[in-house]
């Protein structure tokens, strides 16, 4: 939400839509699934509280002059984000980039390149998630050439338009990662980081906040507000301490178990 604290951006992943199986079932990905009703119920909070739904392109040109806004994004390119997302978000006038992983297209449970061009027809912002959804932080030179450069050539390739914002697999950023975004053309890079954006912020480490399956109603208007914001960066520091040592694979065990 626009305000003292910054802008909010809100992280989602895939919808679960009644009678459609997942793209996966694992509980570390499942965690992380909000049921289309629920998703509905928030937006209809939003609106109930004067907060309009916007995209990434629209979050960084926005002030608190211009009305209470909360900028709304996907990753991974679910087919969800057409068949039930963009329905949702439409009926109420709402915006929101929708961050894909051109190697997941056309996978079962994903977006197939046609769903994707009607996605961005449909007005929406389509951003990149990567080429893979590998780790970045672990990737040599080439390998991060082709999952910044490659996937942002590949998806303006497929919608016929300007793709400007990237958003890191897992989180995982560092300068490096931001530099070569930059230098591929992007206009900003989102990562998992905690927090609201002040106008001030760099557009290249941009903080989202996570809409997980288990979010309370109460803990969404929280996260809508930015608020009890220091307990989850107090969580969330000491398993960045812990990934170092334990690496990725390991890392991510750790963080299901303690994040929940």
């Amino acid at each position: 939400m626009t305000g003292r604290s910054g802008t909010v951006y809100l992280m989602y992943h895939e919808l679960q839509v009644p009678g459609r199986e997942l793209c996966r079932t694992e509980p570390g990905y499942v965690r992380y699934v909000v049921t289309e009703a629920r998703f509905r119920k928030q937006l209809a909070r939003l609106e109930e509280r004067g907060i309009r739904g916007i995209n990434v392109t629209e979050a960084l040109h926005n002030s608190p002059e211009n009305g209470r806004a909360i900028a709304i994004t996907f990753d991974d390119g679910s087919e969800s984000d057409l068949i039930a997302a963009a329905p949702a978000l439409k009926e109420r006038g709402f915006n929101a980039t929708f961050y894909v992983v051109p190697a997941l297209l056309g996978q079962r449970g994903y977006l197939s390149e046609r769903q994707l061009r009607e996605l961005a027809d449909l007005g929406f912002e389509i951003g990149s998630h990567s080429m893979t959804h590998a780790f970045l932080t672990d990737l040599g030179a080439g390998r991060l050439h082709v999952e910044i450069a490659g996937a942002k050539d590949r998806l303006e390739q497929i919608i016929g338009r300007r793709v400007d914002h990237f958003a890191c697999p897992g989180g995982r950023w560092n300068r490096r990662i931001s530099q070569l975004a930059e230098l591929a053309g992007y206009r900003s890079v989102a990562t998992s980081r905690i927090a609201s954006n002040s106008a001030s912020a760099d557009p290249f480490r941009l903080a989202r906040l996570v809409v997980q399956r288990a979010t309370t109603m109460a803990e969404f208007d929280d996260t809508c507000g930015a608020r009890r914001l220091l307990a989850r960066q107090v969580r969330v520091a000491v398993l960045a301490a812990a990934k170092g040592a334990l690496g990725n694979s390991a890392y991510e065990k750790v963080r299901s178990t303690v994040l929940g």
